[in-house]
This record gives C-alpha cells, sequence and structure tokens, in this order.
C-alpha cells in the first residue's frame, strides 16, 4: 500500500488528485490532504510515501525539493516548474535520492487526444500538414483566484499550455520555432487570458490557442493531411464528471457521448469517428508500478521539462513579437 498525502485543497487536488487516488484502494491509502501551510508537516511525517503536490504554480518546485530530500516520491500537478533550471535539478535530485518524480500531463489520457494519436499513427490522414487544437472558453468576467494575479505562473498559458503543448511533443516532437501572440481581452484582466501558439515542422504547421471570450467554440482538435481531415469540438468528458463527483470508476465513466464524436473526411467521404475512452486512472496505474516494480513514471519529467523550454520559448517570442528558432530560446 501506498500511503499518500495530496498538499493542495483547490481545484486541481479535489477534483482531480483526490477521486483518482480514492479510486485505487488496492494501490493507495490518502492518509492526508492539507494546504500549503501544512506541507513542512505532511512532508516530515515518517507514515507517507507519495506526496502529490497542487498548489500555486510558483511553489511547485520548492515543495518538490522538499518532498524529495525528505525521501518522498513525487507527484507534481502540471506545469512541472516554471523555470527550465528548476526542473533539471529536480530530476537529478530524483535520481540521486532513488526517488520517484513525475508530473500530471493527465491529458495524454483525453479520450479525444487517444483518438488524435491513433488516427496519426495509422496514417488515416497521409502526412499531416496542419494540426489546430483549440481550448476556449466563455468567461467574459475575470474571475477571483491566484491565476488572474501578476504573478509567476499566472494567466493562462501557464494554465492551458502545459497541456496543449505537451500533446503537441508527444504528437510531433520538438518544434523548428515558434511565432506567440500572446495577451490580455477581457475588461478589467491584468494577466493573460488569450494565446495563439504557432509552431513550425517543416511542412507542418501546428496552432495552439486559446481565449476565455469564445462562446461560439473552435474545434477542440482540427487536423489536416494529405490524405483527409479530422476535426473534433469539445472537451473530453472526465473533468466535468469529476467534478460533477461522479466515480471515475462508474460505467462508462471516460466515454464520450456519440453526438460529441469527430468527423474523418476522406476524399469526399465523411463519418462519425467514434472517440476512444479516456482514462485518467492510468495515470496513478503508472504511479503505482514505478513506486512499486521500478517501472518507468507515466510521465517522464524530462519530457514535461522539454514542455516547460517550448513555453519559455512562446513567451519570448511574444514579448519580442517576433518568429524565434527553439535553439535561439536560450
Amino acid at each position: 500500500m501506498i500511503r499518500a498525502a495530496i498538499i493542495g485543497r483547490g481545484m486541481a487536488g479535489g477534483i482531480f488528485h483526490q477521486p483518482l487516488i480514492k479510486a485505487l484502494p488496492d494501490s493507495f491509502s490518502l492518509k492526508a490532504v492539507g494546504g500549503r501551510t501544512d506541507a513542512d508537516c505532511l512532508i516530515a511525517d515518517e507514515d507517507i510515501d507519495l506526496i502529490v503536490i497542487a498548489t500555486p504554480n510558483d511553489t511547485h518546485a520548492e515543495l518538490a525539493e522538499a518532498a524529495l530530500r525528505a525521501g518522498k516520491h513525487v507527484v507534481i500537478d502540471k506545469p512541472f516548474v516554471l523555470r527550465a533550471e528548476d526542473g533539471e535539478h529536480l530530476i537529478d535530485l530524483a535520481r540521486r535520492e532513488g526517488r520517484m518524480l513525475t508530473v500530471f500531463q493527465n491529458r495524454r489520457w483525453d479520450g479525444d487526444y487517444l483518438t488524435v494519436a491513433e488516427l496519426l499513427a495509422g496514417g488515416a490522414l497521409g502526412e499531416v500538414r496542419l494540426f489546430e487544437a483549440h481550448w476556449d472558453r466563455f468567461r467574459p468576467s475575470v474571475p477571483v483566484g491566484w491565476r488572474e494575479v501578476p504573478g509567476p505562473g499566472a494567466g493562462t498559458l501557464w494554465n492551458l499550455g502545459p497541456h496543449m503543448v505537451d500533446q503537441m511533443l508527444q504528437l510531433f516532437g520538438v518544434p523548428r520555432w515558434v511565432d506567440a501572440d500572446i495577451g490580455v481581452q477581457r475588461d478589467g484582466a491584468v494577466v493573460d487570458d488569450y494565446f495563439a501558439l504557432t509552431f513550425g515542422f517543416g511542412t507542418l504547421r501546428v496552432t495552439l490557442a486559446a481565449s476565455n471570450i469564445v462562446a461560439a467554440a473552435r474545434p477542440r482538435f482540427a487536423v489536416h493531411g494529405t490524405g483527409g481531415s479530422f476535426v473534433k469540438y469539445q472537451l473530453d468528458p472526465q473533468e466535468e464528471r469529476l467534478a460533477a463527483s461522479e466515480s471515475p470508476l462508474a460505467v462508462g465513466f471516460g466515454e464520450e457521448p456519440a453526438d460529441r464524436h469527430g468527423t474523418l473526411m476522406v476524399g469526399k467521404t465523411s463519418k462519425r469517428a467514434t472517440t476512444k475512452a479516456g482514462d485518467y486512472l492510468e495515470f496513478y496505474r503508472g504511479v503505482a508500478s514505478a513506486i512499486r516494480d521500478d517501472a518507468e513514471p507515466p510521465v517522464d519529467p524530462a519530457e514535461a521539462l522539454t514542455g516547460i523550454r517550448v513555453l519559455a520559448a512562446a513567451r519570448k517570442s511574444s514579448d519580442l513579437g517576433s518568429r524565434l528558432r527553439m535553439n535561439e530560446a536560450g
């Protein structure tokens, strides 16, 4: 039994990590959930094996280092860290301490993403030339919360960007260049609430975009290749079901209603493409295997670190107002 504690009482800790850990009682025992003020006690507790860090973004590196030095295995909610050098340090520290370190990039187990990955792997679209992913919301009023206050790790880029960049890296690898536009659109907003990131991979262009003033959402995925296109609207349903207190063990939990499936177009033929079932529990199954069996972690922190470097390059590109080659990003 892996004895776990969660640091973070907000959405990440309460909606995602708690129900997923509790759904695997043969692997985990959730011993405690605390806030930032409880962190030192939880990290020092000898009856805890695994620390899950679900606190504001600018605390991730500090808390992860303390937990690793205390001999704990560590799960960090995305983003991994805010500075690449902190990520390098944590990876090295976990290796020296012989502890598991991983990052909660749960969107690798979204059903729509898994469907796209399967279509690309099977060559259904031929050679992909244009890949677009959007994560739009209609929130014209600025909510209250730490993500809306100026400071390290605030804003939409650090909130949604780590997921979208991670999916891109899994599908296509590291881009050659980035051309980014990151800005503020809502009245009263003081941190970024919009981004449009374009990446170049030879003949392939990837655009990742998000906005908080889109009532008629753009496609979640639109993928176009020499053999056809795939277009899919709406997000994977697992988050909304977790938010509604539905158990991740419920029958059909990760399955999407048929009316939300995407459309596959090959030539003049169009048909529905059944969305694969998503499965966020696979992340914590991987955590258990990594701790018990010395398997590879479900998300290699080195891959998450690459994502941080890509996001930093996007921010620099936007600040400069110009295209930036990845090897020039610093």
